[in-house]
């Protein structure tokens, strides 16, 4: 298969050239100094050169809070990047695999939110992230996840990791819920989908629903250091508030995997395990 990965630098997109890779993929590597998916003639040429089997979006604006105060970009980059995409992918006769999120939904379920529910983003980043799976068209396989940890880039394990060793009390809110997911396992399971091509949308993540404030404390538990560190508060009591709203309930039924008879990823503690020793043996 020959594969166009764009976002390549980031968490997703590192693990998944690295999967593709190992499963002897011809991989062409897009990250944002070879292509920046706002340009559309450079998704254009980049793809048109490429002439690829299929097109994995991992590229996108990640930045929660500052969407907020930039729509328009948080639009370019996360929903008219994948029109342009789409079209791309059409003019080659690529398969499109979008990366969406969990904030496309308002988190107002009492439980895990399925593939057909109802979305209502309540921030500006999902608002243009649900523009993006729109964009993608109904051939597209739009793989939407949460809580995004891995060895390249930021996250909350490198985060907790260093302010756990800087600080003697940590706080974190316990009324956000979701399912943290490793990019270690994720990206096996995006080629998978990559080459089967399925068309609609699936939900995957790890295994195991917990709050900010139970994740952190896990990942404190993990590094060897002191899980009674971490302290639970609400969201309305963070100083200063957040800009962007988040979802209370931004769980995610892998509902349409198990439907297709595709094994779910395995519970976060494992990967979480395994991704904290091996930023403790580089750090």
């Amino acid at each position: 298969m020959r594969i166009l990965v764009t976002g390549a630098a980031g968490q997703l997109g590192h693990d998944l050239v690295a999967a593709c890779r190992r499963e002897g993929d011809d991989v062409v590597a897009a990250d944002r100094a070879t292509l920046d998916i706002g340009d559309r003639d450079q998704v254009a040429a980049v793809v048109g050169a490429a002439m690829p089997d299929v097109v994995v979006n991992c590229a996108a604006w990640t930045a929660v809070d500052a969407c907020e105060s930039d729509p328009e970009r948080a639009q370019r980059v996360n929903g008219d990047a994948v029109a342009w995409l789409r079209q791309s992918c059409d003019h080659v006769g690529a398969h499109l695999v979008q990366i969406s999120t969990d904030y496309v939904f308002d988190g107002t379920l009492d439980r895990p939110y399925v593939e057909t529910d109802p979305t209502g983003p309540q921030s500006v980043y999902g608002r243009s992230k649900l523009a993006g799976e729109q964009a993608a068209g109904p051939d597209a396989t739009i793989v939407r996840t949460s809580w995004v940890c891995g060895e390249a880039g930021g996250n909350m394990v490198k985060t907790v990791l260093r302010l756990s060793a800087e600080r003697d009390s940590l706080s974190f809110v316990d009324d956000q819920r979701g399912c943290p997911t490793f990019t270690a396992d994720l990206a096996p399971l995006v080629r998978r989908l990559a080459v089967e091509r399925p068309s609609g949308v699936f939900h995957a993540t790890n295994q195991g629903a917990v709050s900010w404030y139970e994740f952190v404390r896990d990942i404190v538990d993990a590094a060897g250091r002191d899980p009674g560190m971490v302290h639970p508060i609400a969201t309305a009591d963070l100083d200063p508030p957040r800009p962007a709203p988040r979802p209370a309930n931004s769980v995610l039924d892998n509902a349409a995997l198990r439907t297709a008879g595709i094994p779910l990823l395995r519970d976060y503690r494992e990967p979480l395990a395994e991704l904290v020793d091996r930023l403790l043996q580089v750090g």
